[in-house]
């Protein structure tokens, strides 16, 4: 079985993120890595091969930096990767990134299943799976908390918050998993040591047949228009109780009406 992974490489959420001057985030000035939503995606790939037979290509675009999420599912136990890198996609909003993916994932070749995370941490949208299955003309099945394949069909678990379904689909199928299918494995020595010798292909929007005007921000549906800093955090409001303590505490929350 071929199994394409796509991942994301995003800002670290607990660095201090920010804007370009064209009001994008700023993915050169604060440390990246692989989304954590994503690797819920690598690892069940690597469960699924792991107990037949096959392979697992990652697939993400993005800037140079990207290939660090390519690196780590590869530490992890990907076969091989694949960057889309090019200038133009820099702005690109969810439907032009679906284009550019689907297009990667037909030039992979023979796909037997293309699997996601449940959504990147940056953007939250959770729409580039459905987005990319329509462009891919393959069934959906999203949010997965339980993933099973057998023979030509894929069938999931999907979890709700009073109730749980099953769907099954016929393969090739797009499949988005959420972070409570399985918990990612940690790389290994070996692994990371691995990583070193496998494959990576870099692809441009040429190689793909995307012509650029697609892309980018300019193509964009949405932009964003203004931004502010968020404001610094404020000293706290300190109460000594001397047995008022919790007439001080309620008054303080009605205050806010937050009683």
């Amino acid at each position: 079985m071929n199994i394409v992974v796509c991942v994301k490489y995003v800002p670290d959420a607990q660095g201090d993120r920010g804007f370009e001057s064209d009001r994008t985030t700023d993915r050169e000035g604060v440390d990246g890595l692989l989304s954590e939503l994503d690797e819920y995606a690598v690892e069940e790939a690597l469960k699924i091969v792991e107990a037949g037979e096959g392979e697992v290509t990652v697939l993400t675009m993005g800037p140079d930096d990207a290939a660090t999420a390519i690196k780590k599912s590869l530490q992890m136990g990907a076969h091989q990767g694949v960057h889309v890198l090019d200038e133009a996609i820099a702005g690109s909003d969810a439907v032009a990134t679906s284009l550019v993916l689907a297009e990667a994932v037909r030039k992979c070749g023979e796909v037997d299943l293309v699997l996601t995370g449940l959504a990147s941490t940056d953007g939250v949208m959770s729409v580039v799976p459905a987005m990319l299955a329509e462009r891919l003309g393959l069934p959906q099945v999203t949010f997965a908390s339980e993933l099973t394949v057998d023979g030509g069909h894929v069938r999931i678990r999907r979890d709700n918050e009073s109730f749980s379904e099953t769907v099954e689909a016929d393969l090739p199928a797009v499949v988005s998993v959420t972070d409570q299918i399985n918990e990612p494995r940690y790389p290994s020595f070996k692994g990371i040591m691995a990583a070193k010798r496998k494959p990576v292909q870099t692809w441009s929007l040429a190689d793909l047949g995307v012509d650029p005007s697609q892309v980018g921000l300019d193509a964009a549906w949405a932009r964003v228009e203004e931004t502010q800093a968020r404001p610094p955090r404020e000293a706290g409001e300190v109460v000594t109780d001397e047995g008022q303590g919790g007439e001080a505490l309620a008054d303080f929350l009605a205050g806010r009406r937050l009683a």
